[in-house]
C-alpha cells in the first residue's frame, strides 16, 4: 500500500509539473476562450464546446465545432458533417441536422436503424417520439401529437408510419396500430410544452408537431453530451447563471461568478490532489452508475419546475425523515414502495410513501404528483407534499386511520368484523367511489384514467368515507378522447378489463375503470375474492358467474350479515349496478355519471343486464396479463 501511494504521488507530481508549464490562470481562460458564433443568429459556442480556430484547452475532448459559412458544424462519425441548430447548455443537449445534399432518401431511417452513440454523445431521451406503425388503417392527420405518415419508411407488413408524442396520450388509433419504438429522439426545446398543467403559449417551433416534422423531413435530431469532471459542474454553473471554464492544471471544471474572481471547484494542494487520485476508481464507478439516474432525475426535475406553482409542498429528504419519525411506524407495503405514519410540523398526521425500486424512469412519481397533486375532491386522497432528491422520492398524503377497504371486505386477512359493512354503508362507500371516479373522468381539465381501482387502493377516513388512492398507473387524456393507447396491459389481475389484454373486446377507455369498479362492488357485496377460473383452481366458480346466477334465480345471499327485506333489496340492486359495469363489451357499460345516477335514483327500476361474461366452462385463457 505505501508503494502504491508513492507511485500515485509521483504520477500526480509529474502530471502537476507538466500542467504548470502550460496551464492558464483561471481568469486567462475566459480571455482566451471567449464565447463565439459562426453567424449573428447561430448558436453560441462556449465551453465545453470550442471552435476549431480556438486553442484545444478551450473545449472538452471530442467537442470541437467548426464554421462553414454561416453554419456551425459538428462532425459525427455516422451522420457526417452536421449543422448545429441549437445548444442547450443547462440541459446538456445539442440539436443537429445532417447536410441535405448527403442525407439518405429517407432521413428518418438512419435515426431509427443506426447506432448513433459515441464516447461523448448519446441520443437524448428528454424529448422523444414514439414510432407507431399501422398495417391497414391510416390515422387522421389532424389529431394532436401525431405526425405523418412517413412515406419513405417501407415495410411489407406496415403500410403507415407515424411519429407520436408519448407524453400527449394518443387519441383514437385503429386497432391494427402498434408502437415499435418509444425513444426516437427529436429536436429538443427548453420550453416545457409537454406539461399538461402549464397553460402558457409556446412558439410554433417548440410544438411537438413542428419538431417531429423536421426529424421526418431533414433528419434533425438531438444528442446529450457527457464528459468526465465537466458535465455535472458545468450544468450547475449554467443553472446558477454563470459561465463554465476549465483548469487544466487541476483537470477540473469551475464556475466564474459574477463580480468576483474565478472560484475554482477543486482543491489546489498536492495532498488533496493525491487523495483525489486515490478516489478516481471509486468515483468512475459511481459516475457510470449514476449517469442513468441523472437522466431520470433531470426528467423529474423538469416536471417539478413546471409544477412549482401548485399547492403541495416540496420537502427535503431530511425533512421527510423527520416527518416520518425516522421511518419507525410502518403502515404497509404497496406496489411501488413502503408507507409510514408521520406528522407534519403543525401536528397534522400524514402517511409517507417512500418509492422504492422505481421503474419507468420516474413515471409512477410523476403520475402521482401530476394527477392528485392538482385536484381536490372529497373522495380522492389529498396529496400534501412530496420529495425528490436524487433517487430518493417520497409522497406525503393525508392520513387515513381506517386503512383500506380491503380489510373490511375480506375479514380473513384481518381481525375486523364484516358487520361494519352494513348494506347502507356499502351503498355509501360505492357511491363515494363512484363520485370520485366521475370527477376523475369528467370533472378535471383532462380526463384521468386510474387503471388500478381495487379495494386495496380505496382508503377510509375517520367517518368511513372512501378515498381513491395510488395513481402510479394513471394516464391522462383529453376529455373528449374516447380511446387511449397502451403498449401493455396495466392494473391488477382480476380487476383488469378484457380490452386491456385483448383488443378484440374493444378500445381502452374510461370504461376500463368502470369494469374495475364493478368487480370491486361484487367483492364488497359478496365478501369473496374475484377468482378467475383460468388463473386459479378450475373447481372454483368464477365470482361474477356465481353472483349472476343468484340474481337471476332470486336466491338468498349466503352471507353472515343479518339484513331486513329492504336491505336485501338494496344489496340486490347494488349488485345489478355492478353487473352492468362488468359487461365485457365496453360500449354496454355505463359511464360513472350514470352509475352515480343509478345509485342515487330509483334503484328498483333497474333491469338485470345480459350475462356479462363467457361461461367458465368455455372461456378462453387471456394471452397477455399484467399484475402489479
Amino acid at each position: 500500500m505505501p508503494g502504491l501511494l508513492f507511485i500515485v504521488l509521483l504520477i500526480s507530481l509529474l502530471a502537476n509539473g507538466t500542467y504548470v508549464a502550460t496551464a492558464w490562470d483561471d481568469e486567462e481562460f475566459f480571455k482566451n476562450c471567449s464565447p463565439s458564433r459562426c453567424s449573428k443568429h447561430g448558436p453560441e459556442v462556449r465551453f465545453p464546446f470550442r471552435l476549431a480556430t480556438q486553442p484545444p484547452p478551450c473545449g472538452a475532448p471530442g467537442m470541437q465545432l467548426s464554421c462553414s459559412g454561416q453554419d456551425t458544424i459538428l462532425y459525427h462519425p455516422v451522420l457526417g458533417s452536421c449543422k448545429v441548430t441549437a445548444i442547450f447548455y443547462k440541459d446538456l443537449v445539442i440539436n443537429i441536422s445532417p447536410p441535405i445534399d448527403t442525407s439518405p432518401h429517407c432521413p428518418l431511417q438512419i435515426l431509427i436503424s443506426a447506432n448513433l452513440s459515441t464516447d461523448v454523445y448519446k441520443p437524448q431521451k428528454l424529448d422523444v417520439a414514439s414510432l407507431v406503425g399501422c398495417s391497414r388503417d391510416s390515422i387522421p392527420i389532424d389529431l394532436y401529437g401525431i405526425v405523418g405518415p412517413v412515406a419513405c419508411l417501407v415495410n411489407k407488413d406496415i403500410q403507415f408510419w407515424y411519429l407520436v408524442n408519448p407524453n400527449a396520450y394518443m387519441s383514437v388509433l385503429p386497432l391494427d396500430c402498434m408502437v415499435f419504438s418509444k425513444e426516437i429522439p427529436i429536436p429538443y426545446t427548453s420550453q416545457i410544452h409537454h406539461s399538461y398543467f402549464i397553460r402558457k403559449k409556446v412558439d410554433n417551433t417548440a410544438t411537438f408537431e413542428y419538431r417531429a416534422s423536421r426529424s421526418i423531413s431533414i433528419g434533425e435530431t438531438a444528442f446529450s453530451w457527457y464528459s468526465s469532471n465537466i458535465t455535472s459542474v458545468c450544468q450547475q454553473c449554467e443553472e446558477e447563471g454563470q459561465k463554465c471554464g476549465f483548469d487544466s492544471q487541476r483537470d477540473q471544471a469551475f464556475c466564474k461568478r459574477h463580480g468576483m474572481k474565478v472560484i475554482p471547484i477543486a482543491a489546489s494542494s498536492v495532498a488533496a490532489f493525491v487523495a483525489l487520485s486515490l478516489m478516481v476508481a471509486t468515483t468512475l464507478y459511481l459516475s457510470l452508475k449514476s449517469r442513468y439516474h441523472e437522466e431520470i432525475n433531470r426528467k423529474v426535475e423538469m416536471f417539478l419546475k413546471a409544477y412549482s406553482t401548485s399547492k403541495p409542498t416540496r420537502y427535503t429528504f431530511p425533512e421527510v425523515r423527520k416527518i416520518a419519525r425516522r421511518f419507525k411506524d410502518k403502515l404497509g407495503q404497496g406496489g411501488f414502495g413502503s408507507v409510514y405514519k408521520g406528522e407534519l410540523p403543525n401536528g397534522v398526521p400524514v402517511a409517507v410513501k417512500m418509492l422504492e425500486g422505481s421503474v419507468g424512469e420516474g413515471e409512477e412519481f410523476i403520475n402521482e404528483v401530476a394527477t392528485i397533486g392538482l385536484i381536490h375532491h372529497t373522495n380522492i386522497v389529498h396529496l400534501l407534499g412530496f420529495c425528490s432528491e436524487g433517487t430518493r422520492r417520497a409522497l406525503i398524503y393525508e392520513f387515513m386511520p381506517n386503512d383500506s377497504l380491503e380489510k373490511y371486505i375480506f375479514t380473513h386477512i384481518s381481525n375486523i368484523s364484516r358487520q361494519l359493512l352494513a348494506p347502507n354503508k356499502m351503498i355509501d362507500i360505492a357511491l363515494g367511489i363512484a363520485r370520485g371516479m366521475e370527477y376523475l373522468h369528467q370533472g378535471c381539465n383532462q380526463r384521468i384514467l386510474h387503471f388500478d381501482i381495487k379495494p386495496h387502493n380505496i382508503l377510509l377516513d375517520y367517518n368511513f368515507n372512501p378515498k381513491i388512492s395510488d395513481f402510479g398507473l394513471a394516464k391522462l387524456c383529453a376529455r373528449d378522447q374516447s380511446i387511449v393507447t397502451l403498449t401493455a396491459a396495466r392494473g391488477t389481475m382480476g380487476y383488469i378489463a378484457p380490452e386491456l389484454y385483448c383488443r378484440n373486446f374493444g378500445g381502452v377507455s374510461y370504461k376500463s375503470d368502470v369494469y374495475s369498479f364493478g368487480m370491486l362492488v361484487l367483492e364488497m357485496v359478496s365478501g369473496r375474492r374475484n377468482t378467475d377460473p383460468s388463473v386459479e383452481s378450475q373447481n372454483e366458480v368464477y365470482l361474477p358467474e356465481w353472483i349472476y346466477e343468484k340474481i337471476t334465480t332470486e336466491q338468498e345471499w349466503e352471507l353472515t350479515l343479518e339484513m331486513t327485506a329492504e336491505e336485501k333489496e338494496k344489496m340486490r340492486q347494488l349488485t345489478i349496478v355492478a353487473l352492468w359495469c362488468i359487461q365485457w363489451n365496453p360500449k354496454n357499460r355505463p359511464s360513472m355519471t350514470k352509475v352515480v345516477n343509478m345509485l342515487t335514483g330509483r334503484l328498483q327500476n333497474l333491469q338485470i343486464p345480459p350475462k356479462p361474461f363467457v361461461s367458465s366452462e368455455n372461456r378462453p385463457m387471456p394471452q397477455n396479463r399484467a399484475n402489479t
